[in-house]
């Protein structure tokens, strides 16, 4: 932990402290982007769509091809591991774009938002799907438990590998649009998406998801991750973006 510590205080040493952040608020932009991440994330609990009766057994070959090469029996230690510490670990990378302006409110508000606005939609589509679509995870086809978790239908998609990949898209996005000059964005932008992609291997190797459940999940987040802070760039570091307008959204192209 120390030797991270020192790794970021040399990151923020070495980048230009205390510059004025390319991304901005507006007040119009922001409400709509709001209002439609909080209808996205309010979703999920307006969707539940629950097994009948559990099935006395499951058949591997019901599974496409393609995911069952890469069906784990259940590990819970993996599984706990994955599903929680790492994640909140990878959830704290998207400050490290923040810290060289920590001192400036303005810029800490505007992550704020951005980032909880990511969350919120990120959340929403992956819930939404989860409580829309019936998917046992691949734990289940070895041995139905007793009395299996409460999730143990809602497999698809991996909300753990959407949530990292949303770190890691949002830092290396911010970090590079703000400190695009700095030799230390490569190393960060590859060691986010291997901590992110990190995440869904041991969720496919805990046995709690497939494979196809870790790739989904990986798009909406770095869909999110991406899209949220190109919303918010100032207008003379826009080159080209999806713009919200009152009637639906505009692709700007600027040269």
């Amino acid at each position: 932990m120390r030797k991270l510590f020192c790794i970021i205080a040399v990151i923020c040493i070495q980048i230009n402290a205390f510059s004025q952040s390319v991304y901005n608020i507006d007040i119009k932009r922001d409400i709509i982007i709001g209002a439609v991440s909080l209808g996205v994330g309010i979703t999920p609990f307006f969707i539940n769509n629950e097994p009948g009766e559990m099935p006395a057994v499951l058949d591997k070959s019901d599974v496409n091809g393609f995911d069952r090469l890469f069906m784990f029996s259940s590990n819970r230690s993996l599984d706990l591991f994955s599903d929680y510490f790492y994640t909140v670990a990878l959830a704290s990378l998207p400050v490290i774009s923040v810290i060289p302006n920590v001192k400036d409110k303005n810029t800490i508000l505007t992550y704020g938002i951005m980032y909880s606005q990511s969350l919120l939609l990120t959340y929403g589509t992956v819930f939404s799907l989860k409580n829309a679509i019936i998917r046992y995870r691949p734990y289940m086809y070895d041995s139905i438990p007793d009395e299996p978790k409460n999730d143990y239908h809602d497999s698809f998609p991996s909300s753990a590998t959407a949530f990292s990949f949303l770190s890691a898209t949002f830092l290396s996005t911010t970090f590079s649009h703000e400190f695009s000059g700095s030799k230390w964005r490569l190393p960060l932008i590859a060691g986010a998406y291997t901590l992110a992609a990190g995440t869904g291997v041991m969720r496919i190797a805990s046995g709690a998801h497939y494979l196809t459940d870790v790739l989904t999940g990986a798009a909406i987040g770095s869909l999110y991750g991406w899209i949220i802070p190109r919303l918010h760039l100032n207008n003379k570091n826009k080159n080209h973006l999806l713009v919200p307008t009152g009637n639906g959204i505009m692709l700007s192209l600027k040269f």
